[in-house]
């Protein structure tokens, strides 16, 4: 038991590891100079000096990168380089929840979409249904979020006014209003999402409506919905299951165009603009808890196999 759960923190450590300092190496190659930021165009080549070497700027990269994870090992996560100076965990902590509520809200929709379409075109496949279902879903890979985000702003905030103008409500401030304002950019995401879903989990499907205790259950005359929910469904999700794992962390840091139609202050906005700005603490705090995001929810994803088929818990406790 304890070599089932050190072996895979230790990974989980060795991944965020690499992360932090693939992320450091790339950004001290990206151009851009947080002492420019700061200074503007005034400034004389003494002051920019005298900024660069209070900031750190001229230390050696393993100088820098060391002093970073030092500090992050005691909590501590840095200081943003460009003004306001605030914490870079205060930023995260104001802009993590837009990003997790966009992207579980955005999930949660695509798997009411995803499951019974996918549950109706593998039953009926081949059907025109199912045609239809897989016509709709591969045009819906091939269009860009922004361009569905364009789409559903024309004709339902321009065309329709079905729907509030781009803002922010936090839930604090309204839930109802908050969720107005959060579906149409978790729509966005949805549909995406949803059409990737629905392949995957109809895929899976019709090879599990071919084996012979789906078989023996339509011979015992149950009805299609029952096969469906009862016996199909959960031995059919591995790969659902998997992508929804790999999708959580995935949009919490990947929604950049969707916040930027929408005008949400998210993780995407606040990596973007840091980046722009030379900001490397912001950066590296970001990337670093969206890694944990990341592996953590894949971590509890692939714990989550034994509740689907308990042939997999057996198999692990044999290991």
């Amino acid at each position: 038991m304890a070599r089932r759960t050190l072996v895979p923190l230790l990974e989980l450590l060795a991944v965020l590891f690499l992360v932090s300092i693939g992320v450091s190496l790339l950004l001290s190659l990206v151009p851009g100079d947080p002492a420019v930021a700061i200074l503007g165009e005034g400034r004389t080549p003494e002051e920019y000096e005298a900024l660069r070497e209070r900031l750190g700027l001229n230390d050696p990269f393993l100088s820098r990168y060391g002093d970073w994870l030092g500090g992050v090992l005691t909590g501590d996560l840095g200081t943003s380089l460009v003004p306001p100076q605030t914490g870079v965990l205060d930023r995260i902590v104001s802009a993590m929840p837009v990003s997790l509520e966009l992207a579980l809200l955005g999930l949660t929709m695509a798997l009411l979409i995803a499951v019974p379409l996918a549950m109706w075109s593998a039953y009926y496949q081949g059907g025109r249904t199912d045609r239809a279902i897989s016509a709709v879903t591969f045009a819906l890979l091939s269009m860009p979020s922004f361009l569905i985000g364009l789409l559903l702003i024309a004709v339902l905030v321009n065309s329709l006014d079905l729907f509030p103008r781009n803002e922010w409500v936090r839930p604090g401030d309204g839930l109802w209003s908050n969720l107005t304002h959060a579906f149409l950019p978790a729509l966005t995401i949805a549909l995406m999402e949803a059409a990737m879903f629905t392949r995957i989990l109809r895929a899976d499907l019709v090879t599990t409506l071919h084996e012979d205790f789906i078989l023996a259950a339509r011979a015992r005359g149950m009805s299609p919905l029952r096969i469906m929910v009862s016996d199909a469904l959960r031995p059919s999700s591995f790969s659902l299951v998997t992508v929804l794992g790999l999708s959580i962390g995935r949009l919490v840091g990947s929604t950049v165009i969707v916040e930027y139609l929408f005008a949400l202050p998210g993780m995407g906005k606040l990596v973007i603009d840091a980046a722009n700005q030379g900001n490397y603490p912001v950066v590296q705090g970001a990337v670093l808890v969206i890694a944990v995001i990341y592996v953590g929810s894949n971590a509890l994803i692939d714990r989550s196999y034994g509740l689907l088929d308990p042939r997999t818990r057996r198999a692990r406790a044999h290991t």
